[in-house]
């Protein structure tokens, strides 16, 4: 029960002063282009991973918040990034899957700008993985047209490195897109090539923390199929438009998965200046 409660609290976001993590020394690349050992380089060059550039028109309509923004909600991302990182430190979780009832609830913005959040602090480099294959979105919103996908490398038709590319408005950040939908996507996310793909992107970098972006857990069966492989989740729901038992049914079914809190999206309430 308590657990149902801290999610119908819906997750008003504490007021918790965000810290930013100390700078790291520099280090070498991988070959997939990214960093191979700690410390973090203030600076990463990518030699595989493809860098492609954002336009900041693409950004603003995709809501996708610069991390030194002074933007009410890029302040909001902040400290969200700031508790995030907390809990999962405690638990030394990092991974994390970015759940929402519904498909209007602001999930997959959430898990962008959470992302990008993450990867402008300087212990972490960040990974975004699209898992969503109902609607796959992420690529369209940072007006990326990948040639390969996770999708192609869970069917076996590409490798991971050749399906990672780099935003370069945000350093420390990696995205995986989905190029396509998938008809059986939640017999595949359950399947061993998604099991042995999660391993691979666990444990390849130490201080890279993953966010897996999902699709609705009530309008499909592929976010259930999925969670046993994550360490942690972040359930979105949004005001005005969350049903209360549609919550309650939502935590229900994520009673396995640790979940590191609750975010109130489209909130009507605003933070006082400082």
């Amino acid at each position: 029960m308590d657990r149902i409660r801290k999610a119908l609290d819906l997750a008003r976001l504490e007021r918790v002063q965000p810290v930013d993590p100390a700078p790291e020394a520099s280090r070498g690349n991988d070959p997939a282009g990214e960093p191979a050992a700690r410390p973090t380089p203030m600076t990463i060059r990518y030699s595989r991973t493809r860098v492609f550039a954002v336009d900041r028109t693409v950004m603003e309509r995709s809501r996708i918040m610069h991390p030194a923004s002074s933007d009410p909600a890029a302040a909001a991302y902040r400290m969200l990034r700031t508790q995030v990182l907390q809990r999962m430190h405690a638990h030394s979780w990092r991974s994390l899957a970015v759940f929402s009832p519904g498909s209007e609830d602001g999930k997959t913005t959430t898990a962008i700008n959470l992302a990008v959040s993450l990867a402008g602090g300087r212990l972490h480099t960040v990974l975004l993985v699209e898992f969503d294959f109902k609607h796959p979105s992420i690529a369209e919103r940072f007006g990326l047209q990948p040639e390969f996908g996770v999708d192609d490398v869970l069917l076996g038709q590409s490798s991971i490195e050749d399906s990672l590319y780099h935003p370069d408005q945000f350093d420390r950040l990696v995205i995986m897109p989905a190029r396509t939908t998938l008809d059986d996507a939640s017999n595949v996310l359950a399947g061993p090539l998604a099991q042995a793909l999660v391993n691979e992107l666990q444990n390849r970098y130490p201080e890279r923390l993953i966010v897996f972006d999902l699709p609705p857990v009530l309008s499909t069966d592929d976010a259930l199929s999925f969670a046993p492989l994550v360490e942690c989740g972040l359930l979105v729901a949004a005001e005005g438009q969350t049903r209360r038992d549609d919550l309650l049914r939502t935590v229900e079914l994520l009673s396995k998965t640790p979940l590191v809190g609750t975010v109130l999206n489209r909130s009507s309430d605003r933070l006082a200046e400082y």
